[in-house]
Formats: C-alpha cells, structure tokens, sequence
C-alpha cells in the first residue's frame, strides 16, 4: 500500500476485505440457467458498459418489453433503438467486443449481471426478428456469455430505490444543463421541444 493509502497489489486488497462467500462464488455460471433466463426475460431496463480506445461508457437500455431477447442459453440479442446517434457502445463493441450489462427489475432488491463479448450486427433477419408496429432497429447487438450472475441487494435497499417516491423536483433540466454547457443554448426551448420529438422519435 502506497502512504497515501493507495491499494497497489491484490494481495493487500483481499487481505482488507477477506474471502467471499460460499454463494458469491457458486453463483457465477457460463450459462443461462433457468432461474436466470426468467429473472433476464422480466427486465426491461438494463445498463450496457464498453470499452474503447477513449475509455469506458455506460449507456441505459429499455424497451417496452424484455430489453433483451434470448438466441440460446449462451446469446443475447439486443436491438439498438433509437438514440441520440452519439453512438458511444456501437463504436465501442466495433472496435473492443468486451461487454457488461446490469439488469433491474422495478421493485426487486438483486441485479443480474452479464459479463461478455459482443457484434453489432445488421443482418436483415434478425433484425427482422425485432419488427414491431412497424419499427425495425438499425442494428442488433449480438451479446455472448462468458459468465452471468446474481448481485446481493445490498447497494439497492440501502438507496431505497424503489421505496422512495418521485424525487426528481428540484433536479435541473437537460435544457438546463445544457445551457450550462454551453453560453447561449437555448435551453428553455430545447426543453419545450423535448416532449413531441421524443414521441416521434422513440423508435
């Protein structure tokens, strides 16, 4: 350890916090299991983190059902809606595969976690596979599972996720943040707009 407190080497780290438990280790799979595809299949939200030559990204994915679908117990296809175009997870999966995903489920205290590699891909079938209502996403990425887990509800109940109500009031706007950003945005605007482009826009 430096004198700063820096932890420099892995054997200091677990000498700090000790061996895990017996279910932290036996819990990880390579695989989907059944317990684990329908805790997967309820989720409509999820968090997909990358990495690339500028650094790491966490992007948030929902849909208005599974946020993911299931090739087999070793694949996921997510399909990529609509977005800002900044396209920060493409550009990362293109050029470094190595992915994560956090799963939640509106009121549940555990997270399922995905660790793994994935393909963008835009092959006419299966990005059918996703038509809906007339949408199609541009893309689909193609997640394979290296190991896929539980998370302990402990970071969920001390936050009181799901029991605390609507908290939002006094947060600013993106059109407030944006201004922030930059002197002159127009910010009031941006905001007044947002509502009828995103509806346009969600798909």
């Amino acid at each position: 350890m430096s004198p700063d407190g820096k932890i420099t080497d892995i054997a200091t780290l677990e000498a700090l916090y000790g061996a895990p438990g017996k279910a932290s280790v036996i819990k990880v799979a390579d695989r989907l299991i059944p317990t684990y595809r329908k805790w997967i299949m309820a989720s409509r939200f999820c968090v997909l983190s990358t990495i690339g030559p500028e650094g790491t990204d966490g992007s948030p994915r929902g849909d208005d059902g599974p946020v993911v679908h299931i090739a087999d117990d070793r694949t996921l296809l997510m399909p990529d809606w609509r977005g800002n175009n900044r396209m920060d997870s493409l550009r990362n999966i293109v050029r470094d595969g190595r992915v994560s995903l956090m799963f939640m489920v509106p009121g549940s205290a555990n997270v399922m976690r995905v660790n793994g590699r994935a393909d963008v891909s835009t092959d006419a079938t299966l990005c059918a596979r996703f038509s809906d209502r007339g949408r199609q996403p541009r893309s689909v990425v193609v997640i394979h599972i290296a190991e896929v887990y539980s998370q302990c509800a402990r970071a969920i109940l001390r936050a009181e996720l799901w029991q605390a109500g609507d908290e939002s009031g006094d947060l600013p706007t993106v059109g407030e943040m944006l201004a922030d950003v930059e002197d002159g945005f127009d910010g009031k605007a941006y905001d007044a707009d947002w509502p009828g482009r995103a509806a346009k826009t969600m798909w």
